[in-house]
C-alpha cells in the first residue's frame, strides 16, 4: 500500500498531553480529493470549486487536519499558536456527511450575522456548529453563500486579525545582579 494515498493501515501513535493521538499520511490535494468515496465526489468538487472561485489572493490549498483546506502560507505567517497554516476554510467529507468549516464566520460575530441571513433567505434548513456547516447532499448547501463568506477576507485583514487576538509577550525585566556579599 502507497502511503500517500490514505490506504496506509498503520498509523503511528504519538503521546500527546496524556492520550494516543494518530498521525495521518500527508496527502497532496489529489490524494486527498482521490480518497473521497465515490457518491461524495460531485459535492466535494462542487464546494471546492465554489470556493477556489471566490478565494481571495494570497491563500493557498492545502490538506490540514485530515482535511481539504484553505490557510494562510506559513511563508506569510509563521508564527502560529499550533505551527499549522492559519486556517480561513476547510471541507471534509465524513462518514455520514460533509462538512464546510468556515473560520471567519466563528471569529467574527457580523460575518456570522449575515452569513445566516443569507443562508437562511435561501430556505435551506442551517445545520451549523461554531463554524462547521454540515450537509448532506450538493442541494443542502448554497454555494454562492458559501463563495461569498469566503470573499470577505482578506489575507492581511485576516493575519492582523488574528495577530490582534493573540496575548501580547510581556517583555522581560531587566534583571539586577545582586552584590556578592563579602
Amino acid at each position: 500500500m502507497d502511503p500517500g494515498t490514505g490506504e496506509h493501515a498503520s498509523r503511528i501513535g504519538q503521546c500527546y498531553a496524556g492520550q494516543m493521538v494518530k498521525e495521518r499520511p500527508a496527502l497532496t490535494v489529489d490524494e486527498w480529493l482521490a480518497s473521497v468515496p465515490a457518491e461524495r465526489k460531485d459535492a466535494i468538487n462542487a464546494v471546492r470549486d465554489a470556493i477556489n472561485e471566490h478565494l481571495p489572493q494570497g491563500y493557498e490549498e492545502t490538506v490540514d487536519w485530515g482535511m481539504l483546506a484553505w490557510v494562510v502560507p506559513l511563508s506569510t505567517l509563521s508564527n502560529t499558536h499550533n505551527g499549522h497554516p492559519l486556517m480561513l476554510a476547510a471541507l471534509g467529507a465524513h462518514r455520514k456527511l460533509m462538512t464546510v468549516y468556515l473560520m471567519s464566520v466563528y471569529e467574527d460575530s457580523e460575518i456570522r450575522r449575515e452569513f445566516e441571513t443569507a443562508y437562511k433567505k435561501t430556505g435551506k434548513k442551517l445545520d451549523m456548529g461554531g463554524c462547521c456547516v454540515h450537509f448532506k447532499k450538493l442541494d443542502d448547501l448554497p454555494l454562492d453563500v458559501v463563495g461569498n463568506t469566503i470573499a470577505r477576507v482578506a489575507v492581511d485583514q485576516y493575519v492582523e486579525r488574528y495577530e490582534s487576538s493573540r496575548p501580547k509577550k510581556k517583555p522581560k525585566k531587566a534583571t539586577t545582579e545582586k552584590k556578592a556579599k563579602c
